[in-house]
């Protein structure tokens, strides 16, 4: 089985600057930028931020909203980010004229106080709301302005979840073709076991049980089922569990460029991710984990913080400890004796071999199998988006904000269930979806 990408459509799925066929879809969804804990308090200083290879500024104004502009000031062009943020705006630093979270002036002291010119002026501003403990942007054109998706992890209350972020050193698409490639658990994050140290030795390195361990390394061939719903599919991977039981690893995949993670058998918690491009070679993963039927215990929460599933070791500029510029701390001794890669951490294992594809995948020179049908679907889906948008079509996703209310686990079930019966027991709906 091959399915390779031209150079052209590797360009088209990676390409997302402004004027570009990816960009302007990405352009006609809500996105993460920030994490609301990164502007703490009214009035506080304000953030470079950069997205889609645009240079921004955000801040917090007086009354607690948030504005994310353009940083050049209109009268002369001087940096806002120099500005003085105060009473319901940013003042730019060079002579005073000031301008509030929508980009209006509200004060141009170097005019005469009669004069009106102020409202004719205006600096460049994108929407901004804080959804979920992230600030979202809508960068597209306003009379496209969709609602906000709702992923459960926005809508549950703050004690049942936790978010973070991560810079990730390579485009956008192959780092979120990673999670959706739910077949690499086999191997990547695997730990190494030997008749002397024995499984329940090795297990203890493992982020799962020894069940769900051993399952995952006797069966490196999952049989995978991919069903297309509203705002993109789900995915199933089953392998061979004990008896006539299967082991179902579902996750889900929602346009453009949200992920949910397949790992949460009932009761346990869920992960998100979603791969938001700063540049063509860099991008942030907004990370999200929550329970939808108990509020996370602070263990939990240190353990976040400290590099514990989707969410990784950061220092003060959201980069991760471990990373592509000192190889991720890679412990060849550990790769030999204990763990398949001899990195610490399943993000950054993701990290690492997603990197190693190159700062952007060259897709031309792929050989794919049947493990790889999600990935296949995936570029499918989201091209044909792309160019129905070039062709003037809107993409019906962006203005479906509660198809985005699905899950994603897994489930130990026995073979004789269809994919559909399987979604219903561990979901009660056949595509995964979370009642209002």
């Amino acid at each position: 089985m091959v399915h390779m990408l031209s150079a052209e459509d590797n360009a088209l799925l990676t390409r997302t600057g402004a004027g570009t066929a990816m960009g302007d879809l990405f352009r006609r969804f809500w996105q993460p930028v920030l994490l609301s804990q990164e502007l703490p308090e009214p009035d506080g200083p304000p953030l470079r931020v950069k997205i889609f290879g645009e240079d921004l500024i955000a801040f917090r104004d007086s009354g607690g909203r948030v504005g994310l502009l353009d940083p050049v000031c209109p009268h002369r062009g001087a940096n806002l980010f120099f500005g003085r943020n105060e009473q319901g705006g940013i003042r730019c630093a060079y002579h005073g004229w000031k301008f509030d979270v929508a980009g209006r002036c509200l004060d141009m002291p170097t005019m005469p106080p009669e004069s009106r010119f102020r409202d004719k002026v205006r600096a460049g501003a994108y929407p901004a709301r804080e959804w979920g403990d992230f600030v979202w942007a809508y960068f597209g054109p306003p009379e496209h302005e969709p609602p906000l998706p709702e992923l459960e992890f926005a809508l549950m209350p703050p004690s049942h979840r936790f978010v973070s972020k991560k810079l990730q050193q390579c485009n956008w698409a192959q780092a979120c073709e990673g999670a959706i490639d739910t077949a690499h658990f086999s191997f990547l994050h695997m730990p190494v076991w030997t008749a002397q140290d024995g499984i329940d030795t090795a297990v203890r390195r493992s982020s799962v049980d020894v069940e769900r361990t051993r399952w995952m390394r006797d069966d490196p061939r999952p049989q995978f089922e991919v069903v297309a719903h509203d705002v993109g599919f789900v995915a199933g991977a089953a392998r061979k569990a004990d008896g006539d039981d299967l082991y179902w690893r579902i996750a889900q995949y929602m346009l453009p460029n949200h992920a949910l993670t397949p790992n949460a058998l009932p009761g346990e918690n869920i992960h998100s991710q979603s791969w938001v491009p700063i540049a063509d070679e860099l991008c942030w993963v907004f990370c999200a984990t929550w329970n939808p039927d108990r509020p996370l215990t602070e263990a939990e929460r240190a353990g976040f913080r400290a590099g514990r599933s989707v969410h990784a070791q950061v220092d003060a500029r959201w980069v991760p400890l471990r990373n592509r510029d000192n190889d991720y701390l890679v412990d060849r001794a550990d790769q030999k004796l204990r763990t398949f890669t001899g990195i610490q951490g399943v993000s950054e294992q993701d990290a690492m071999i997603q990197d190693s594809q190159g700062f952007i995948a060259d897709r031309t020179r792929e050989h794919l199998g049947p493990t790889d049908i999600a990935v296949i679907e995936f570029r499918t889906l989201i091209l044909r988006a792309a160019r129905e948008l070039r062709a003037g079509v809107e993409p019906p996703a962006a203005r479906n904000g509660a198809g985005y209310r699905v899950r994603g686990g897994s489930i130990v079930a026995d073979r004789s269930l269809s994919f559909a019966d399987t979604m219903i027991k561990r979901f009660g709906d056949p595509l995964g979806r979370v009642k209002p």
